[in-house]
């Protein structure tokens, strides 16, 4: 006989707990570190930020001006410019990341061997820090050194381009050329981004029950049929939620675009918040810079408002099916009337890498002879675009300084040399900056991790109200731009006495790890069944003992999921570092890196050597830790 634990009643409950739920208690305390953090570290500074977009600068004064800031952003041409620019990043970036990574998990989900070791790769640009994926594709795409050119030139490839109207002249001008800055842009953010898609739809195909797919196939479902009645409705809760969640993400980058373009040529890669960056610290228009990010806070809060419903829809209850067509029908629109260059260019491409789709597809799915080579060729493609960057950041690091700089044996060093790695060492406080990073990254997550396994837990199983303000708060506070939250940080910092050291990011970093993290536990713990806690909580153990030895051993693939999350954040930050932090000896290696080049002076060899000195551990603890990664996806945040 099955024991059943039951709620209280409502007239078991006290005067205090039908006011504020029956877990009130519970729920405050498990809350408390995460609101301290969020609260001293975002929410006040995003207040300090709204009083700052009030003021105009006089001299060494700060004067009230009222709305008059946002007024003037009417007649902006660069915050129009600015905002188009987001606008059309994130659209096409997105666009092609689901694409790209629906059909890499497709091919990856029909294998039978070798599928974590092809995963793992399929990580590397998404593990690697911003500044090693900005510093390999300006080196990749140089319009004169880059290999980029040279091997479409030689594969005949590059004069096709030019007759098809696809680029100007050739050789390209990649990120120089202002009719192909953007695309070029858009093309390393999907090179980066398209793993995140990979890992979380393989995460979503996993979780499609086999029977509906024996169900299709016996009514006579052909491959494309299954694909469009069984395979998308039941990625349907992944894609939306993976989509809205970079969304957001991209729709406020600017490390990657600062550091490959810094919004050049002109304007035409200045996204909205390097417009904001600009007036704020380049021009020092405190309030003018303030305004133009929270003005655009209302489209990121609808983001983050849809993606809460999604993460506390009760699994029970079947989502409603808001019809998506309108909104494709919108966005198809806009990017026509925002980007007439680009979008006719975007669209051919696209049709081609739908058509390749469709054709691997029913080869591989009809279990023709012929499958096994075609799906072998698919894969080897996307690999070579996955891992062709870090190939030459490989080889790069191991070639010797006349290698370099002759640019002969590009692509094969002759011969293979250390002598990168030693001039790296010698020359740069190399082993000091790498110190500082781990010691930064293991404390940021360590603290990140204990406040989000009780944020997680407490938004997940408690019963208290407020529950989905503070969710949406947090979630807020992940989203807002480091450009707004740097300078009252800064200052905040300055007070406590926290610049140049190491303690203000372990400090900081939290604030844009934790959110993400709280979102992710939530939806893990949320997916573990109650009747085994209700089982614990009947045999004597209390709320907390249960939580310990129950709910968290279960935990442990999400746990691990958030690590491996938090870590990467934080061995890959750029902007907070770079502003808080200006003595060598505290310098992590992203600024490290970055400093090492002065003005048109660029150590090619020292900081493909620096790269792949960055990159190694972290691409390890992924080969090794995504089999993790991918369950806490499948049972937390991927599942409806």
């Amino acid at each position: 006989m099955r024991l059943i634990v039951r709620e209280p009643g409502p007239g078991s409950l006290t005067t205090t707990q039908r006011r504020l739920g029956r877990d009130w208690r519970l729920a405050a305390l498990f809350l408390t570190p995460t609101a301290v953090l969020v609260g001293a570290l975002v929410l006040v500074p995003i207040v300090r930020s709204i009083i700052t977009s009030t003021t105009e600068r006089h001299g060494s004064e700060s004067v009230f001006v009222g709305l008059g800031n946002y007024l003037a952003l009417a007649g902006d041409d660069q915050f129009r410019t600015g905002v188009v620019n987001s606008f059309v990043f994130t659209a096409y970036a997105e666009i092609f990341k689901v694409v790209l990574g629906l059909a890499a998990a497709l091919l990856l989900h029909n294998l039978r061997r070798g599928r974590a070791l092809l995963t793992g790769l399929l990580l590397v640009p998404w593990v690697v820090p911003t500044v090693v994926t900005a510093f390999s594709w300006r080196a990749l795409l140089d319009p004169i050194f880059g290999s980029v050119n040279t091997l479409l030139t030689d594969s005949g490839l590059g004069p096709l381009l030019a007759w098809s109207h696809l680029v100007d002249s050739w050789p390209a001008g990649w990120l120089s050329d202002a009719s192909l800055a953007m695309p070029s842009v858009i093309l390393v953010n999907v090179w980066k981004g398209v793993p995140f898609f990979t890992v979380c739809f393989l995460a979503g195909l996993k979780a499609i029950p086999t029977d509906q797919y024996e169900a299709a196939t016996i009514d006579g479902a052909s491959a494309l049929q299954r694909f469009l009645h069984v395979t998308l409705p039941g990625l349907r809760h992944v894609i939306t939620v993976t989509v809205t969640l970079s969304s957001i993400w991209t729709f406020n980058n600017f490390d990657l675009i600062w550091l490959l373009t810094q919004g050049g040529p002109g304007d035409v890669t200045a996204p909205y918040v390097l417009v904001a960056y600009s007036k704020a610290i380049l021009q020092l228009q405190y309030g003018a810079g303030a305004a133009v990010t929270l003005v655009m806070l209302p489209i990121i809060a609808a983001l983050v408002f849809f993606l809460v419903r999604l993460l506390r829809q009760d699994a029970d209850v079947k989502p409603s099916r808001i019809p998506l067509w309108p909104f494709a029908v919108l966005i198809t629109g806009l990017l026509a009337w925002a980007s007439p260059q680009i979008f006719w260019k975007a669209a051919l491409i696209l049709a081609v890498i739908l058509l390749i789709a469709v054709a691997v597809g029913r080869v591989v799915s009809s279990g023709h002879r012929t499958a096994s080579v075609v799906s072998g060729i698919a894969l080897t493609g996307l690999l070579a675009f996955v891992l062709g960057p870090m190939y030459w950041i490989a080889v790069t690091a191991f070639k010797t300084e006349g290698q370099v700089v002759a640019r002969i044996n590009d692509l094969w060093p002759t011969p293979w040399t250390w002598e990168q790695f030693g001039a790296l060492f010698t020359n740069q406080p190399f082993g000091r900056w790498y110190l500082n990073t781990l010691m930064v990254s293991a404390a940021s997550t360590i603290v990140a991790l204990i406040c989000a396994v009780l944020a997680g837990y407490a938004l997940a199983r408690l019963r208290f109200r407020g529950a989905q303000g503070f969710t949406v708060t947090v979630l807020l506070t992940y989203v807002m731009p480091g450009a707004l939250l740097f300078i009252p940080l800064y200052q905040l910092l300055i007070g406590a006495r926290l610049t140049d050291s190491l303690w203000s990011l372990v400090v900081t970093y939290p604030t844009f790890t934790i959110p993400f993290a709280t979102w992710l536990l939530a939806g893990y713990f949320s997916s573990i069944p109650a009747d085994l806690e209700e089982a614990a909580l009947v045999d004597g153990c209390s709320r907390i003992q249960a939580f310990g030895r129950v709910v968290l051993p279960l935990a442990k693939p999400g746990l691990l999921a958030v690590a491996l999350f938090t870590l990467t954040n934080a061995w890959n930050e750029f902007l907070f570092a770079f502003v808080f932090i200006t003595k060598d000896e505290y310098k992590t290696l992203p600024v490290g890196m970055q400093s090492m080049i002065a003005g048109d002076v660029v150590p090619q060899g020292q900081l493909a050597a620096a790269s792949l000195l960055v990159s190694i551990p972290v691409v390890i603890i992924y080969a090794f830790g995504q089999r993790f990664l991918t369950e806490g996806l499948t049972a937390g945040a991927v599942k409806g």
